[in-house]
């Protein structure tokens, strides 16, 4: 093959220069099965936390765990990864882009995650939440959305396993998400079936998000599934730290170690699946 030559499509390895491609058939891995498997984790939470109110009210721990570790996987892979094209400015600039959209929606809607708001008291629930649900449910469909985007932009990307640690992120703070966004739709509407029926249209933003990046993303270039990742992961840091935040406020510092065991569970993930695909 000469220099500069097209690479026959499926023919091995691809690179560049911030990060070692998987093997194609590995890159190709369909996204939308991913994401169907994250989006029924939170759908099976948000089912326990309709049904279940006053036990699946506090999610305890998990709550710091999955948001230190949607914290590390954006700074230990996403970021990395942005850097690599855009600079470390650059990357961190367009990183901050989500932290931003997700902040107005949070400021001007609702909070995005209800299991990551200090702002509600979930003991309080069983005083009904009317008006809640319909802003709650457009915020919790936007976290939603950023997740499956963000799933489906890492394994577009494909680089040293991020889209596999993106997942393993995503699915963790798929439980106590959905167990919060259950327990409030469910004071904040009259029937169980109710709740339901928008906690499944809220969390399938996720599916969603995925198929359509999987049907546009191709026409869009390679440039748009970096900055779709971008995007994610920007939530992933306001949703992580929110996360960290309401946990800390409600039980104090018994939350912190549950923070640093998710930023170092991410970073050993990473550097795990660094070593393994190498």
């Amino acid at each position: 093959m000469t220099a500069g030559a097209p690479r026959a499509r499926g023919s091995g390895w691809s690179w560049k220069p911030h990060g070692r491609r998987l093997p194609s058939a590995l890159a190709s891995f369909p996204a939308t099965t991913v994401s169907l498997a994250a989006t029924s984790i939170g759908v099976a939470g948000a089912v326990l936390g309709v049904c279940c109110l006053r036990a699946a009210a506090r999610p305890g721990g998990m709550v710091s765990l999955s948001g230190g570790l949607l914290m590390g996987i954006a700074a230990f892979g996403i970021l990395p990864e942005l850097a690599g094209s855009h600079g470390w400015a650059g990357g961190l600039g367009i990183l901050l882009l989500g932290v931003a959209l997700l902040w107005l929606v949070g400021r001007y809607v609702y909070p995005v995650c209800p299991a990551c708001s200090h702002s509600h008291e979930h003991e309080l629930c069983a005083t009904s939440l009317h008006g809640f649900a319909m802003p709650m449910a457009l915020a919790a469909s936007v976290h939603s959305f950023l997740d499956g985007l963000g799933i489906a932009a890492a394994y577009r990307e494909s680089v040293e396993g991020l889209g596999t640690a993106v997942l393993a992120a995503v699915m963790l703070h798929k439980v106590p998400e959905g167990l919060a966004l259950g327990v409030m739709l469910r004071a904040a509407l009259p029937s169980r079936a109710a709740a339901l029926a928008v906690c499944v249209a809220a969390e399938g933003a996720t599916f969603l998000a995925a198929l359509l990046e999987a049907l546009i993303g191709p026409r869009l270039g390679g440039g748009w599934a970096e900055y779709a990742l971008a995007l994610a992961g920007g939530s992933f840091l306001y949703l992580g730290f929110h996360a960290a935040h309401g946990d800390w406020k409600r039980r104090g510092s018994p939350a912190l170690p549950w923070v640093g065991a998710g930023v170092a569970g991410a970073a050993a993930l990473q550097q795990g699946l660094h070593l393994l695909l190498h």
